[in-house]
This record gives structure tokens, sequence and C-alpha cells, in this order.
């Protein structure tokens, strides 16, 4: 990652449960590819406000202001002491995100992920900045399946900005608890950071108990001698594999975030916190 404009680039400690219900009709689609090519070229592109679901300036942990446009929130960094910005984005098309990419001088390699979507879960360090994609799941109740999303989070020395693709995790329930704590908000981007892990990890915790309950219920249609329980296996045995391609890399992000607590001066409390996170991806 680098430096603030370094290159121009082309044009744990309070629950955070994932939301376990079905999509409604009216749901944006939980996962959405960004691939350019599928805009019309004709069409007139979107203001880049128009995909911020959220965005403030804090400072000593507290919300200060709500910019109307990602210039204004630009222009104010750095701040003084204590001053950070997080930006929520929601389902970007490529001209908003690399009009956002411009704003805060993300690297041209983690801005083309965050455009194309549909990454692997993994941590890098572009200069100052951290790049992590998360695969948030959810367990679809009705329709007894797993639910994945993904989430593309920029994390640099004054701001964050969240690329969401997915409707789970609700990041407004996390910056709503996070508000709600300026002590751990006041510790900086890696807090929130924190937080978003948080909330994908504990997310996990219904899909396993989804999914056990769903091997519960094919060992009963074994010994049952149902027909149809050869398919019902093979539809599992596929969601398994995807849940275990979401959650698996986890391990070396937090390996790769703990790696980086000295270099970079992680806060010791915070350093617990995502110790904590780690323990709980692995259990």
């Amino acid at each position: 990652m680098s430096d603030r404009r370094p290159r121009a680039v082309r044009a744990g400690r309070w629950p955070l449960r994932a939301a376990g219900h079905g999509r409604q009709p009216t749901d944006p689609a939980p996962e959405h590819s960004m691939d350019p090519r599928a805009e019309h070229e004709s069409q007139e592109p979107a203001p880049l406000e128009r995909s911020i679901v959220d965005a403030a300036l804090y400072r000593d942990g507290r919300r200060m202001e709500t910019p109307t446009s990602l210039a204004g929130i630009y222009n104010r960094l750095p701040g003084e002491p204590g001053t950070m910005a997080w930006i929520g984005l929601f389902r970007p098309s490529p001209a908003q995100l690399w009009e956002a990419a411009e704003q805060f001088g993300l690297h041209e390699l983690a801005v083309e992920d965050a455009i194309v979507a549909h990454q692997r879960p993994k941590l890098e360090r572009y200069g100052k900045t951290l790049f992590v994609v998360l695969r948030p799941a959810r367990y679809l109740d009705e329709a007894e399946e797993v639910d994945f999303g993904e989430i593309h989070v920029f994390v640099g020395p004054e701001f964050v900005l969240t690329v969401r693709h997915s409707q789970t995790p609700d990041l407004a329930v996390v910056r709503s608890r996070l508000e709600a704590d300026p002590d751990l908000l006041a510790l900086g981007p890696e807090a929130v950071l924190y937080a978003i892990l948080d909330a994908v990890v504990d997310g996990y915790a219904p899909v396993i108990a989804g999914l056990q309950h769903d091997i519960d219920e094919i060992e009963t249609e074994v010994f049952r001698g149902d027909p149809k329980v050869s398919r019902r296996i093979y539809e599992l045995s596929r969601e398994v594999v995807d849940f275990q391609r979401a959650t698996r890399p986890l391990l070396a992000i937090m390996n790769g975030l703990q790696a980086g607590f000295q270099k970079y001066g992680t806060n010791e409390e915070l350093q617990r916190y995502l110790r904590d996170v780690a323990d709980h991806a692995t259990t």
C-alpha cells in the first residue's frame, strides 16, 4: 500500500451478531460483481456520494462531522491529533471507486480487486495502508443454505474505507456500537477493522450451527433410506467446502496483523482485542 497520493491511479468487547434471516424480494443482491463491462457505456456516471451509506469524521472516538462529500472529508485530513474518517460505500460503480481511490491514494491493484469482487479473503499492505478482504456468511433457515457476501476494507493512518458487496454484516450496527464506545473508537482506524473482523467471525457461529443441524438431519434420512438424501449430501458438501474457503484464510489474516503489531505501533489494548478475534476464528 502507499502513502497519501503515492502515484496516480487509473480513472470482543460487545457481541456483533449477523442477521440470520433470508433476503426479502426487495433487498439488493447480497453479492454483486462490479465488473465495469456490466455498465452501459452511454450511461451517465452517478456521483460517488450516491454509493456512500455513511461517512463521518471522528475526533477522540466521537463523531464530529458528517460531511456531504468525499472531497470534504479528504480536505479535513490530516486533522488534529486523534482525528480519523470512516467512509462506508455500498456497491459503488467502478468509476465511483476510482474516484475514492484518487482521493485517498489507494493502490491500483487493491482497487482493481475491489472492482471485480469475488476475491478470496486476504490481507495485503501497500505502504501505510492495509487492504483486507473478508467473506461474511449467514445461514438461511428457510432455504437451508449458506449465503456468502464480501467486504473490502482499506485502512490508512487516518481513514477507513469500507466497500460492501453484501447485506451482512450490517456495518451500520458495527458503527453504532463503536460510536457507543468512544474509548475503543478512539484507538483509531485499526479499532474499526477489529470491530468488522469481530462481526464477521461472530456471524460464522450460526452458520456452523445451521450446517451441523443439516448434518444431523441427513444422518436421520440415511437411516430412513430416503432416496433424495444423496442429492442433499452433495449440496451440503459444496456448502461446507465454500464455508471452509471463506474461513480458512482468516488465520493468515490475523497472523499478518499480529506480525505488524510492533512495527506499526498497534495499541496494546487493541492487540488483545485482535488476539481475541483470532482465538474465536480458530475455535
